[in-house]
């Protein structure tokens, strides 16, 4: 009897065992369905979105606002009157020293500037900014930009910066100084290349960041371009970056910008830019920035050549204080300069420091020192020392920007 109950027993187990597994399958099987029921709720309700006989609703379309604001004190060994004059020698004349930021010795308030994004309907995503001036009001920038075109293509319209090189694109209060390369400011003006017209980008499909893009634009640019009876302003470049590492990263471009200049004949301008950064930690990083510059201006009986470069090393302690020092060059200025026969034109370069101060993410204290060696005021080169402390504050809801 005993063998006969063990054998009952051992056979009930294992039946209960084969129930425990089908049980477990089943269960298995059930979730996977579920799943999948999940998977197509989530499909519909994209496909609501996205269907165009569907009602929209506006208050999921809200856009992200924002204010930045910008003052300075400064003291410069250099009258205001005086420094208004001022002229790069055959790159800005004595009218074309225009002034919008850091005017005057004693306070500025330089600019605010209101931003607004938003997402317009699936596809499209909206971009404006409007520059505050003491005395004028203008449309710095006012987009449209795609979305979810396929194979990483986006194309962007409107008014908009330039992606030529480093920094064109980016805005002032987001530089590692508080003034504009000179190079930049002698080909392209204080505003840089931000024109109306189309811009389309690639990134390829690679382990590595490489990205083609070009720009169709009106060319209203007059330091370099100008020719305003049709868009006249081609641009094209080519951007990377490698990572060497966790810490390392290299990032180089080569830009070209071909246009019509307002005597009907073709400016090219050349650009190469290397930006090499170390990660020390989370909010720790070394900086090294440069862009060389390159034009051959086309005047009809003559071509200017003319080059130069900056470059700046940047110290970002930690998420509050950096240092940094750049470096500006004339390295080329074959043009007419009969008229500074009475000037001392050799070596024209710029020497910055700066400190930084970062009590939160969005507001900003630098105080900055330059020893500038570029202008000529009055027949006269003048060396100009300049003592800036900036105050830089962005409220609302403003997006990250560029690496």
């Amino acid at each position: 009897n005993k063998i006969i109950y063990l054998l009952v027993f051992i056979y009930s187990s294992l039946l209960a065992n084969e129930d425990l597994k089908s049980i477990i399958k089943e269960l298995k099987e059930q979730k996977n369905s579920i799943q999948q029921l999940k998977s197509k709720v989530e499909f519909l309700e994209q496909y609501k979105k996205i269907n165009k006989s569907t009602s929209f609703s506006q208050s999921g379309y809200l856009p992200d606002i924002a204010f930045v604001l910008n003052m300075s004190a400064l003291n410069r060994n250099v009258k205001n009157n005086e420094y208004e004059r001022a002229s790069i020698p055959g790159l800005i004349d004595r009218d074309g020293m225009k002034l919008p930021f850091n005017k005057n010795s004693g306070f500025n308030l330089n600019y605010a500037e209101l931003i607004m994004q938003s997402t317009v309907d699936p596809y499209l995503k909206a971009f404006t900014n409007f520059h505050l001036h003491p005395d004028e009001f203008e449309i710095g920038e006012a987009y449209v930009q795609t979305t979810s075109l396929p194979y990483s293509f986006m194309i962007k319209a409107g008014k908009f910066k330039s992606s030529f090189g480093r920094i064109n694109s980016k805005h002032q209060h987001s530089w590692n100084f508080d003034s504009q390369p000179i190079i930049y400011k002698s080909f392209f003006g204080p505003d840089s290349i931000s024109d109306a017209g189309i811009q389309a980008k690639w990134v390829a499909p690679l382990d590595s960041y490489l990205m083609f893009g070009v720009e169709a634009m009106q060319g209203d640019n007059e330091r370099s371009f100008g020719d305003n009876d049709r868009n006249n302003l081609y641009i094209g470049y080519i951007k990377n970056s490698i990572d060497i590492g966790e810490n390392f990263s290299i990032l180089s471009g080569t830009s070209l910008a071909y246009g019509k200049n307002t005597t009907k004949n073709t400016t090219k301008i050349y650009g190469v830019e290397l930006t090499l950064r170390e990660q020390l930690g989370s909010y720790s990083a070394i900086i090294w920035q440069n862009e060389f510059l390159q034009r051959d201006k086309n005047l009809g009986n003559t071509t200017d050549r003319q080059a130069g470069f900056y470059s700046e090393l940047i110290y970002q302690h930690n998420n509050s204080y950096s240092t940094g020092f750049r470096y500006d060059k004339i390295t080329k200025n074959d043009t007419n300069l009969t008229s500074y026969n009475k000037s001392n034109i050799d070596d024209l370069d710029r020497y910055t420091l700066m400190v930084e101060y970062k009590p939160f993410a969005m507001s900003r204290l630098r105080l900055s020192y330059s020893y500038d060696r570029t202008k000529i005021i009055e027949d006269e080169r003048k060396n100009i020392h300049k003592v800036m402390l900036s105050l830089n504050i962005s409220a609302g809801a403003h997006g990250a920007h560029n690496y």
